[in-house]
This record gives structure tokens, C-alpha cells and sequence, in this order.
């Protein structure tokens, strides 16, 4: 008989009676949406959390780069971002109208090749949207050089960071705006959910108006749109955001434990931690030597209830409908051979072994 099935990941979720005890506070309120009590509490105590003067919680990670682009006011041109991203990196630009222009990885850290950026600049350039990949920061600090050289906006797309620091800095104070996402699978979630962080007021001012329709009760002040979060979501952040330091330590544990046992294996290839990074311990992904291979050892995993997860593929140079091409070999090749290993702060140990007794059985 097969055991239950083991996904990338699983969901972290607090004790049903500290979910209720804000659940009675919003029957008190009889408040469920509409900037209630618990999201103000929770936009309060992430602000602190990530080191940032202004946090936006709202309904997800996707919408939430929609919103960096237009508070911006980047409606046109192109933007600069990565090629190896989850798909809705690229969908918010081409959703807002503008042009992605593919800037290739570094095969060390999977991150957007800052060596490369320059030379994709144009007239039309308006920002630049780059990725920590699985958590690991790109160069912010030369990035930073690049858009004050060339003028441009920097929006990160800090979806799997949540809770990283550089130097104790935390990741979410780099940028124009930092967009984060708590959807179910992340290492922090809301159950759907995101953010945008910024430490310019006027910025935030301008978030607030878009994300509830463009309005401030009769007066009506440019287009914005739904993007509201509820009580209930703000409540599972809350309860979730008091374990987060735990969540992190668990998860820790389960990522050491597949280091220590294929980090020395010649024919696997894995991302390092910078040593100055403070880490969340989200993704641990695996470079195989091969597609071939890759795929042999996911049959495996699947034969036996595991569900490991191909992020990130295609590469989303190879988009149907991504028209302007640039095709990013590295990014190609990295997404062909690449497997994300299960991990949770919830993994057990013994399902922990069987994934690297199966993987050195396969190579």
C-alpha cells in the first residue's frame, strides 16, 4: 500500500482555537472586508517585520506586481526582469501593457545576471524587475548602480524571500517597491494573499488609491482596481506571522538534512546560500545532469506518492505568447534539469530519507 502523497510542500497551519479567537473578533465586528481591524493590525506588524516604513496586504502576489507597475506609473515600455520565474512575473508586465525584455541567469545563484543588464537597456527601458530566485537575493547593491545610472524603477519580485536579510538588511527594503506573495505554498502565507513594500510615502499613498478602485469615498482620483484582502485571510497572517521564527528552524532542519547528503555528489549541481544571507530555507531545488536523468528520478519519486515540482519550466523565454524573443540558454538549460526536493517545517524525517536514498539510487 502506498503512502499519502508528498507534494513540494505543505501548507503550515496554526491550532484551530488560535484561528478562532480572531475569527470571534471579526463575528464581533461583523467587519469580514474593506481595510477591517485585523488587516491594519497585520499590515502593522509586517511593516515591522520586514524592516519597511509601508506595507500593502493584498489578495495576491500577482496582483500585487500589477500594482507596482501602475503606482509607478509604468503603463508602457519595456521592463528588464528574468527569464527563470514562475510565470506571473512576466503575465504582470504583459497584463500591464508593457514589453518584457528577457535578461539571462547567473547558473550559480539563478538570479538575473546583473553582468547582462546594461546591454538590454534601451530608450524604451522604463524599470527593471528582477527575482530572488528560491529566496537567494540577487545583487541588489549593483542594481541599485544600474537603475540611479539609467533612471530607472526597480520593483523585486521578492515572492520566495519572505524573511530573508543581506548584511541583517532585510530583502523586502531594496527596491521602489518589494512584492511579496503568501499564497499557501510559500514559507509565510495568508492562504491567498501578497504585499507591496515601500519606504516612500508617496508611493504608498498612491498604492492605497489603486488597490481600492482609484477612490476615496464620492471622489474618484485615477484607475485602480479590486485588490482587497479580507479579515480572514488578514487572521491567518497574523496567527502564522507568531510562528514564522519556528516555521523557518523546521524547515532548516529537513533543507541540512539534503545538503549534507548530496551536496558532495558529483553528478548533482546545488545553489549555494551566500554567506552573508540570512535565509528562509523555502526551495531546496537540485540541478541533475540531464533532463533524461531528472526525469528518470521524478518517475521515481512519483512511483512512491512523492511529488517533487519542475520549478521553474519552461523558461518563460518560451512562452507561446511572449512575442518579442530573447532566447536565455542558461535559463534553457537550468529549467530543464531542475527539480524543487519536497520540504515543510512538517516534512517527516523518514519521508526526508527516502527522497536522497532514491535520488543516489537513480544517478
Amino acid at each position: 500500500m502506498k503512502s499519502n502523497r508528498i507534494n513540494v510542500t505543505e501548507s503550515f497551519l496554526p491550532s484551530l482555537s488560535e484561528y478562532n479567537q480572531y475569527l470571534k473578533q471579526i463575528w464581533n465586528s461583523k467587519i469580514l472586508t474593506n481595510q477591517g481591524q485585523l488587516l491594519k493590525e497585520f499590515e502593522s506588524k509586517l511593516a515591522i517585520y520586514l524592516g519597511v516604513k509601508y506595507v500593502h496586504f493584498v489578495t495576491n502576489g500577482t496582483i500585487a506586481l500589477q500594482i507596482a507597475l501602475r503606482a509607478l506609473d509604468i503603463t508602457e515600455g519595456e521592463v528588464i526582469t528574468t527569464p527563470f520565474s514562475y510565470v506571473a512575473t512576466v503575465s504582470s508586465i504583459l497584463w500591464e501593457r508593457c514589453t518584457p525584455i528577457f535578461v539571462d541567469i547567473d547558473p550559480k545563484s539563478l538570479c538575473i545576471d546583473t553582468d547582462k543588464i546594461e546591454s538590454a537597456i534601451t530608450k524604451k527601458t522604463r524599470a527593471i524587475m528582477p527575482v530572488h530566485v528560491f529566496g537567494i537575493p540577487c545583487d541588489v547593491h549593483k542594481i541599485t548602480k544600474i537603475a540611479k545610472k539609467y533612471k530607472l524603477k526597480v520593483i523585486y519580485d521578492a515572492a520566495h524571500a519572505f524573511g530573508v536579510k543581506i548584511n541583517n538588511k532585510g530583502v523586502f527594503q531594496y527596491g521602489d517597491i518589494s512584492v511579496g506573495s503568501f499564497h499557501a505554498t510559500k514559507v509565510f502565507h495568508t492562504i491567498e494573499g501578497g504585499c507591496l513594500a515601500t519606504n516612500n510615502k508617496d508611493i504608498s499613498d498612491k498604492i492605497e488609491l489603486i488597490k481600492r478602485f482609484g477612490h476615496q469615498g464620492d471622489s474618484h482620483y485615477l484607475l485602480g482596481i479590486n485588490a482587497k484582502a479580507s479579515e480572514f485571510q488578514a487572521a491567518m497572517g497574523l496567527c502564522n506571522l507568531k510562528h514564522i521564527n519556528v516555521i523557518i528552524q523546521k524547515r532548516k532542519q529537513i533543507f541540512d538534512r539534503y545538503h549534507q547528503s548530496l551536496s558532495n555528489i558529483k553528478n548533482l549541481e546545488l545553489v549555494e546560500i551566500p554567506k552573508n544571507i540570512s535565509f528562509n530555507y523555502g526551495y531546496f531545488p537540485v540541478l541533475f545532469p540531464s533532463e533524461k536523468i531528472m526525469t528518470k528520478i521524478l518517475q521515481k519519486l512519483n512511483f512512491i506518492n512523492i511529488y517533487p515540482r519542475r520549478y521553474f519550466y519552461p523558461s518563460l523565454d518560451l512562452l507561446p505568447y511572449v512575442l518579442n524573443r530573447q532566447f536565455c540558454p542558461t535559463s534553457i538549460n537550468v529549467s530543464m534539469k531542475i527539480l524543487c526536493l519536497p520540504l515543510s517545517s512538517t516534512l517527516d524525517p523518514n519521508i526526508n530519507k527516502s527522497i536522497i536514498t532514491t535520488i543516489l539510487d537513480n544517478l
